[in-house]
């Protein structure tokens, strides 16, 4: 059914009344940042959000851009039990990639829609410090391997003076994954896990994932099974009754940890779906799947 446009936006209303003055971590991945059209509708959203007084921060990903750019240079990714190898080259490349090509396009995407975008990385004012990730054990053919993932890190600290600067006056932060050890070093850490150590540190009201698919479906081959809400308790029963896998396994348990610390609620959406963002967070039945603590009270 298609509802009237003032009906829309009075039903939106109460969402921006709700969230005004408040901050939303907003990370950016999967098709959307090779799809100029989805970008283009992300990036208007994200603005939108700005003039009716909300404070967004986008935090990307580019992962597939990453690939792309050592193929081209004659490098050849190297992947173990599906987990990126990041040796001195690669981390260049990805630091290239994230904080000299992807970065700079979002901020003057921003810039087009009359925003004010700022591109940061996690080494600007030290706003993420981190220690190299150890090594993991991966079960490759059924066999239990101990790899170095290289330079790859875990978050330690979250230092949000510098987003809670830029904000203040207007900008929409733009962030790019690469955090920095106590002595410089640069380390290339997985975007959803920096989006939600942000969001925690800020105690934002919303995190948002955006991903190729509806959200957490009960049959995976059905976009229409969407689960629609789920507390971060039930989290890891469904990953036992495998209705989170893959990829969605690391998803969700950022969103529950990220729950657990204090942000509000954590959204995973379609990021393909135009004008996703606003459809999830400013309507009543929203488009998503949505992690929160206990009673629901939206």
């Amino acid at each position: 059914m298609t509802l009237k446009r003032e009906n829309v936006l009075i039903e939106a209303l109460p969402y921006i009344r709700k969230f005004h003055d408040s901050f939303m971590v907003i990370k950016v991945g999967g098709h959307a940042m090779v799809n100029p059209e989805i970008m283009d509708d992300i990036i208007q959203d994200v603005v939108l959000l700005r003039f009716v007084g909300i404070h967004p921060i986008i935090v990307h990903g580019g992962g597939p851009e990453i690939t792309e750019k050592m193929k081209r240079m004659g490098k050849e990714p190297e992947f173990v039990g599906g987990l990126r190898i990041t040796d001195e080259e690669t981390l260049e490349i990805a630091r290239m990639v994230l904080v000299g090509n992807i970065n700079t396009e979002i901020v003057s995407l921003i810039g087009q829609h009359d925003g004010k975008g700022i591109g940061l990385s996690g080494k600007d004012g030290k706003m993420i410090m981190a220690k190299k990730k150890p090594s993991q054990m991966i079960m490759i053919e059924d066999v239990e391997h101990e790899v170095d993932l290289g330079w790859v890190g875990d978050t330690e600290i979250i230092n949000p003076e510098i987003i809670d600067i830029v904000t203040k006056e207007g900008y929409i932060p733009v962030i790019s994954p690469i955090a920095m050890d106590i002595t410089g070093k640069g380390l290339n850490i997985n975007a959803d896990t920096v989006a939600g150590d942000i969001a925690a540190a800020l105690r934002a009201k919303k995190l948002v994932l955006m991903t190729d698919v509806p959200g957490l479906l009960k049959n995976p081959s059905d976009r229409k099974s969407r689960i629609s809400r789920v507390t971060f308790d039930d989290i890891e029963d469904l990953i036992d009754a495998e209705v989170i896998s893959g990829g969605m396994i690391p998803k969700m348990r950022s969103a529950a940890a990220s729950v657990q610390s204090g942000v509000e609620r954590v959204h995973i959406i379609d990021g393909s779906v135009s004008h996703s963002i606003l459809l999830e967070l400013f309507t009543d039945t929203g488009i998503g799947t949505m992690v929160y603590e206990g009673e629901d009270e939206e």
